[in-house]
């Protein structure tokens, strides 16, 4: 037998070639696809939402399905402050599913191009792994907040963070198949042009967003959608919530109101509350003591709304801001067990409170803190206001309802700045609505419902039971 001739190279095409990278690469390939469909149909649901309008949102672990109409984790995370980027710039922002897409459809194109060529560098596996780990990070970041910060999980989130891993694997696994070859030379060139390639998948997938997004009309993104009569506090029921120093702002909020929450949670991740000087009003949507609803949308809202009064020192004229503010944030955080817990015994809730908030007992429920709260809500009948929460009010305009969700930032900051200062001022105030004594016949159809004076005489020892109010909104 020959001995081998060792001036000849060895055939590592086995260990260094398409033979040990192909399925490997194939892994790669398919979780990129799929981690792009995931981030394409979350991109698809945040642009529709930008025409301001009510949209289903997908929320399933297949890509595609689950559509629904109302609230789920996905649609909480989407209208979440971290679900895109430049959100005081651009209407809505850019979102990170947008770049999540961008990401994925450059690892589609990266290994499948290893894939064809079959005989990959050390430095292409090295740079395929490097640009995975970006999604993975990515997943680890935003999955925290999304429990953490948010409090939901979003179905469709999961399947990226899952796709994110997939193709993570698949480029670990191609690299760890594919040492280096004795010919392999520094590629730092390369890295840079590839880097580039990336970069551009990102940039013309934005700029091509920016240009097909449709944007608000700007005479309501600079002076809202209405004006108060007067933003005067005649009876001090207003409430000083966490804000800064500038412009006056009123915030009429439900403590046991879920869009509420969401709404401040939003207000409060951006720059632009300190930039606010806010006051509350409380519009409790519980027909306890709101004549101006007839079903208990939020059961307790009452009970809660007079522990804030009490707390704050409305009724003894010891303000207590702090004291006010804790009982909103303790509303806020277990807002599905306190209305779950009036719907069964109203009485224990308050017993609730009382035990929490020691504080308010002798004040909660007595006559002086039910006066309080029937003028907050006649402050409302005041100024006509429609009836559902939440609202805000920069200055004396009002905020159009559309934009304060996805459009919170942008609209605030229009509002806020030189332009929309002058817009607002241009408002003149509705008329002072006249006293109602019984309910009127409501319009067909009406667009907005406003809210109106109780039929009964001023400062109400019990809700009438024979009035009718118009339908309201959530």
């Amino acid at each position: 037998m020959q001995p081998p001739d060792e001036s000849q190279p060895l055939d590592l095409e086995p260990a260094y070639g398409a033979h040990a990278t192909r399925g490997p690469l194939i892994v790669a390939v398919l979780g990129a696809l799929l981690g792009s469909v995931f981030a394409a149909v979350s991109t698809s649901d945040f642009m529709q939402h930008l025409d301001r309008q009510v949209h289903s949102v997908h929320c399933s672990f297949i890509p595609g399905a689950g559509k629904e109409l109302g609230e789920s984790g996905c649609k909480a995370v989407m209208m979440s402050p971290y679900s895109s980027f430049f959100r005081e710039s651009v209407w809505g922002g850019v979102p990170v599913s947008l770049w999540a897409l961008a990401t994925f459809a450059f690892l589609v194109y990266r290994a499948s191009l290893l894939l064809w060529r079959g005989k990959p560098s050390r430095a292409e596996t090295t740079f395929l792994l490097a640009a995975t780990a970006l999604p993975v990070l990515m997943s680890l970041v935003y999955g925290y907040l999304s429990v953490a910060k948010v409090g939901e999980t979003c179905k469709v989130c999961m399947g990226i963070y899952v796709s994110s891993a997939l193709v993570f694997v698949g480029a670990l696994l191609a690299h760890l198949k594919n040492p280096a070859r004795p010919d392999d030379t520094p590629q730092t060139g390369k890295f840079a042009l590839w880097f580039g390639e990336g970069v551009a998948f990102v940039a013309v997938l934005s700029i091509t967003y920016l240009v097909v997004t449709p944007t608000p009309d700007k005479k309501t993104s600079l002076a809202g959608c209405g004006s108060l009569v007067s933003g005067e506090d005649p009876n001090e029921v207003m409430l000083p919530l966490p804000s800064g120093d500038g412009e006056p702002a009123i915030e009429v909020l439900d403590p046991l109101c879920p869009a509420c929450k969401a709404f401040d949670e939003r207000l409060g991740a951006s720059s632009l509350r300190k930039r606010l000087k806010l006051k509350a009003v409380l519009f409790p949507l519980d027909p306890s003591c709101n004549w101006m609803v007839t079903e208990a949308l939020h059961p307790g809202a009452c009970a809660v709304s007079e522990a804030m009064l009490c707390a704050g020192g409305v009724v003894s004229g010891r303000r207590d801001e702090k004291a006010a503010q804790e009982v909103l944030r303790w509303s806020f955080k277990n807002q599905e067990k306190l209305r779950e817990l009036a719907g069964k015994d109203e009485k224990a809730l308050r017993t609730k409170i009382e035990q929490t908030f020691p504080g308010v007992k002798g004040c909660l429920g007595s006559a002086g803190v039910k006066s309080k709260l029937t003028k907050s809500l006649r402050w409302a009948v005041a100024n006509a206001i429609p009836v559902l929460t939440p609202q805000l009010f920069v200055g004396n305009s009002r905020m159009c309802d559309e934009d304060s969700d996805l459009g919170l930032e942008f609209t605030l900051t229009q509002m806020l700045s030189k332009q929309g200062k002058a817009a607002r001022a241009l408002i003149k105030p509705p008329p002072k609505p006249a006293p109602v004594i019984s309910a009127p016949t409501p319009a067909p159809a009406p667009k907005t419902v406003v809210a109106r004076p109780p039929p009964s005489e001023p400062e109400p020892a019990a809700e009438p039971e024979t009035t009718e109010a118009p339908e309201t909104q959530p």
